[in-house]
């Protein structure tokens, strides 16, 4: 560790400022730490976040949660910024012009910046939140003969609904020479409706510790190496973080180091997913946190989440853990109403079959919005407090036995 240059705070709605401030870090110059709108930079936390001392080498500093909650903020260099952009640069087949879609204060968001700082390419700038019909009008305006999109799972899911409905719109969306999903898994669903229209969907996997997306359809990309460690995906290669500000405990942990074939020293991220290589390709398969126990069998809820993804109405679902006086915990789910989706009893029937009697739900929720983070996952932390109220309103009411009605309607409270 050194003495660094200042951290400049750079709020990501001056889009001047934050481009120029990330050229100079890129190439340097101080390092920065995007802000996200409706954030003061007077805040606490980020006063204490400025008064840390920062790895040597950093270029740019993310804050991110996840759906956990957990607060972090990454280092990263600017060779691993710029060593992701030029792997996916090649990946794709060249430079071309981006659409942001996405926060700049997230990974996602910023590696769009830095891919076209590195080209010269001037990105065209969507406004946060921006509709189906917005991106697709914006993708218009784009100059550069090759175009470049990346979204989270229910922005796609929006651009696909789109693309049915309109073919003007699905015209445009195939004029993209990559839309780039990354975030969550994308359901075989959406990809099924991708292949029919059309759409040349690159599936990426990748976080802020490794500076944005490194497996691009299961593939390894740049010089990223991946490895299964006790059933945990774990990713080396020039784009790993310097570690977590001010806190060299997380870091220690999460960064391990280890000897190759060759006896040399490779240094790993430990990502806490569960996965496994087939073939030489990657399949995430959850979180190794998001198991529950139900009746001594593990069940994970990604996997539920993964089987009830694929069926029509359900693309939404959120699976959650339950007590249960009986087998200890149970799931349930948590979707977004959608018209067509099919019943509730089909949607337990098939993860029963899938996944075995402990993974088969309880009961589900609907709800119009779910909670989101700023990137479009779910906040999990929001969705369960929200359940948590609602049993609780049911327990005031005393409600004879609403669960088991919930469960055996498939309605949803």
């Amino acid at each position: 560790m050194t003495d660094p240059l200042a951290l400049r705070v750079v709020p990501v709605d001056d889009r001047a400022w934050l481009i120029a401030a990330l050229d100079d870090a890129l190439a340097g110059g101080a390092p920065i730490l995007p802000l996200a709108s409706g954030i003061d930079p007077r805040d606490p936390e980020i006063e204490a976040l400025k008064a840390q001392r920062l790895p040597e080498g950093t270029a740019v500093v993310v804050r991110t949660s996840g759906s956990s909650g957990i607060p972090k903020a990454v280092a990263l260099s600017a060779e691993a910024l710029k060593t992701s952009a030029a792997a996916t640069r090649e990946e794709l087949g060249g430079a071309g012009q981006w659409l942001v879609t996405l926060p700049p204060n997230l990974i996602s968001g910023l590696q769009m910046l830095v891919r076209s700082a590195s080209t010269r390419i001037e990105p065209v700038f969507a406004p946060q939140g921006a509709d189906a019909r917005t991106l697709l009008d914006l993708a218009d305006t784009m100059t550069h003969e090759r175009r470049y999109i990346s979204v989270v799972p229910v922005q796609l899911t929006r651009l696909l609904d789109l693309a049915e409905q309109d073919e003007d719109a699905a015209d445009t969306l195939r004029q993209f020479d990559a839309v780039l999903v990354g975030g969550q898994a994308v359901s075989l669903e959406q990809r099924r409706r991708a292949h029919l229209l059309g759409v040349k969907l690159r599936r990426s996997y990748g976080m802020t510790e490794t500076a944005g997306g490194c497996v691009y359809d299961g593939v390894e990309i740049g010089d990223t190496r991946v490895r299964i460690r006790d059933g945990e995906v774990q990713l080396a290669g020039s784009t790993l973080a310097l570690g977590y500000v001010g806190d060299e405990a997380l870091t220690n942990d999460r960064f391990v180091t280890d000897k190759d074939r060759n006896g040399e020293d490779v240094r790993w991220y430990r990502t806490g997913d569960s996965g496994e290589l087939l073939g030489g390709m990657l399949t995430v398969t959850g979180r190794l946190d998001r198991v529950l126990i139900s009746g001594g069998v593990n069940v994970s809820l990604d996997e539920i989440e993964r089987v009830a993804r694929e069926l029509p109405g359900w693309g939404s679902t959120v699976a959650l853990a339950t007590t249960h006086p009986e087998w200890g915990e149970r799931p349930s789910l948590v979707v977004e109403t959608e018209p067509g989706a099919v019943p509730f009893d089909e949607v337990r029937e098939a993860i029963r079959t899938r996944l075995g009697a402990a993974a088969a739900p309880e009961w589900a929720t609907e709800t119009e919005t779910l909670p989101r983070l700023v990137g479009g996952k779910p906040d999990l932390q929001a969705i369960e407090a929200w359940i948590g109220t609602l049993r609780q309103s049911f327990a005031r009411l005393r409600v004879p036995q609403a669960t088991d009605l919930t469960a055996a309607e498939g309605v949803h409270e």
